[in-house]
């Protein structure tokens, strides 16, 4: 019997050799098609009426299903940077850099070719709103990675939904009204301005993610509502959140779907629905073992719906096993586009699933890997991260292991898992360690670099262990500094801006930004003590950083040097009993203007 990992080679070659040639002439008839891709954050496969769940009803999303195609095994990874950098790019996130979500670590490498940059390429305008979680300073950012446009986020969760402060194309702005509706009004916008050209849209919602905010209307139905099919470790108030904020996802595609039907785009347009990773909390999720983190089936399995009326045919369920590396070719496929990328895919084109009735379709691996475990699932079998064998066909809750019963078949698996792990270990090592954050890129108004990509020294401490979002706190000696490892791409002079906060009493510290030879003395000045806040709009207590208004101070202008250097700011008198807090530094080249 040839090992796995050898047929999958042959498969996905004899796959790359043909990805190139043009789609059945019935597909372009009437131009390309639109594309709309709306990705939840945290959403479980459980989390829908569609799935089974008799908790909320999701009629809109159910309706993609109803009107298009469903893929009844599809897989994402564990958590969130690693799947978006999988749909981007159509190969394994580790091959592109991705090793955790925070820190630098969620950064896909510059050297990987996502599939906006074809459709840009191909003349679509192009449009991101939410999060992003593949990097935040050019040209990691998304307006250097194919999207005209950006709205949203870049960290991998935040920490206010109501008007939070967002960026649009790279500049600071203040969002308006629930996070998730107001990233669909703005979706809605781009597509109500380019109606009358090929336009990619990317609706990157930040629900359910915690915090659990979501509006009164959806947490009124669901606050005192009984719950059916409890779990063993369910937290009932977390789950009703939950399902408010999945409700409330439901409204917001809805208005989508409306909204393409008004415009007469319904027809011309491709939309796919689905999710990150499994459930960020242990609740119904169809009996699978696993939940978000987890490389089992229920940490993986995400629901995946595509409808394109008219060309995809409606109500078919497919039972092949398909993943997040399928939607660069795939899209790429059914655009007309053509991709021949240095880097082979991954993933492979699902048009044959999707459009033809009985496709030669050999079995395939498709791998999970989180957190220094791996996983892989076939057709039939999951092996897991401890080698065991499951039979998903009978087992799906993965109880029984049948290692015992089908030897050869479990010891091929852990060959191919060993295989692949090893080729993902020397692809990593490729690359250096550290990535120093980047500045000053050609196409970037400013650089933003959070306390997320900082580091403390001293007392300094983060406003909460989850790097995301957090802010520098008790800053209380002159010993005390906080750090940024930064390239910057091109030299020049600079304005540099810290965001802070400091109460009255102990406004009157002088302190240094240093970055590499040269540096700027600043004293505060001015106070500016804003309460922290978030805990008004939480449903449930969050484990993430509480939030505030940060303010900025204007430190000057200083001339950097191309390369890499350290970035500093650090205290050179403290009157009061602290510094201040702080948020982020904002860079930005001298002559230009928000």
């Amino acid at each position: 019997m040839e090992r796995v990992a050898a047929a999958t080679s042959v498969i996905f070659l004899l796959w790359v050799a043909g990805c190139t040639e043009s789609p059945k002439k019935s597909f372009m008839d009437e131009g390309p098609p639109n594309v709309v891709i709306i990705l939840a954050d945290d959403q479980g496969w459980g989390d829908l009426s569609h799935s089974g769940n008799s908790n909320l009803s999701t009629p809109h999303i159910d309706r993609l299903a109803g009107e298009g195609v469903s893929f009844d095994r599809f897989f994402v990874q564990p958590v969130c940077s690693p799947t978006r950098g999988e749909m981007l790019t159509g190969r394994y996130h580790l091959r592109g850099g991705i090793r955790g979500t925070s820190s630098g670590e969620e950064r896909l490498d510059l050297d990987e070719t996502t599939f906006v940059t074809l459709f840009q390429q191909g003349g679509y305008a192009t449009g991101a709103f939410g999060k992003w979680h593949n990097g935040m300073q050019h040209p990691y950012h998304p307006n250097s990675r194919g999207f005209d446009t950006f709205y949203g986020f870049c960290s991998g969760h935040w920490g206010d939904y109501f008007s939070p402060p967002l960026e649009e194309d790279g500049i600071p702005v203040k969002g308006e009204g629930y996070l998730p509706d107001d990233l669909t009004n703005r979706a809605m916008d781009f597509i109500d301005a380019h109606r009358d050209e090929p336009f990619l849209v990317y609706l990157s919602l930040n629900t359910p993610h915690s915090p659990m905010q979501v509006p009164d209307p959806w947490w009124e139905k669901f606050e005192n509502k009984p719950l059916d099919s409890l779990v063993v470790g369910e937290d009932p108030d977390f789950t009703r959140a939950a399902l408010a904020m999945c409700e409330n996802i439901d409204w917001n595609v809805g208005r989508l779907l409306d909204k393409l039907e008004g415009l007469g785009l319904t027809e011309n347009t491709l939309v796919v629905y689905f999710t990150d990773n499994g459930p960020n909390s242990v609740r119904w999720n169809g009996g699978m073992k696993g939940r978000k983190g987890s490389t089992d089936e229920g940490g993986v399995r995400s629901p995946f719906f595509m409808r394109w009326k008219g060309r995809v045919p409606e109500g078919k369920v497919i039972p092949q096993i398909a993943g997040a590396i399928d939607l660069f070719p795939t899209l790429v496929d059914l655009a007309g586009l053509t991709h021949s990328a240095g880097k082979p895919l991954d993933g492979k084109s699902l048009r044959p699933l999707i459009m033809e009735e009985n496709p030669l379709w050999p079995d395939r691996v498709i791998f999970s890997h989180w957190n220094g475990n791996s996983s892989l699932r076939t057709q039939r079998y999951r092996l897991d991260r401890d080698g065991n064998l499951y039979d998903m066909e009978s087992d799906p809750g993965q109880r029984r292991p049948v290692q015992d019963l089908f030897p050869e078949v479990a010891e091929n698996l852990r060959e191919a898992k060993e295989d692949w792990e090893a080729v993902m270990a020397a692809e990593l090592a490729k690359d250096p360690e550290a990535r120093p954050f980047t500045l000053g890129a050609a196409d970037a108004p400013l650089t933003q670099l959070p306390a997320r990509d900082g580091m403390a020294h001293g007392s300094i401490q983060r406003s909460n262990r989850f790097p995301n979002d957090s802010f520098f706190t008790h800053w209380v000696s002159v010993e005390d500094s906080m750090t940024w490892e930064v390239d910057v791409l091109n030299a020049g002079n600079y304005q540099v801006e810290v965001y802070y906060t400091c109460p009255p009493q102990d406004v009157g510290s002088e302190f240094r930004f240093r970055a590499g030879e040269s540096h700027l003395d600043r004293r505060v000045a001015e106070a500016h003590d804003p309460p922290l806040k978030g805990m008004e709009n939480d449903r449930i207590e969050r484990m993430e950083s509480y939030v505030k208004d940060f303010q900025p101070m204007m430190l000057g202008s200083i001339a950097l040097n191309q390369g890499v250097q350290t970035f500093s700011l650090k205290a050179l008198r403290i009157p009061g009993t602290q510094v201040m807090d702080v948020q982020k530094l904002i860079v930005k080249p001298v002559g230009t203007s928000e």
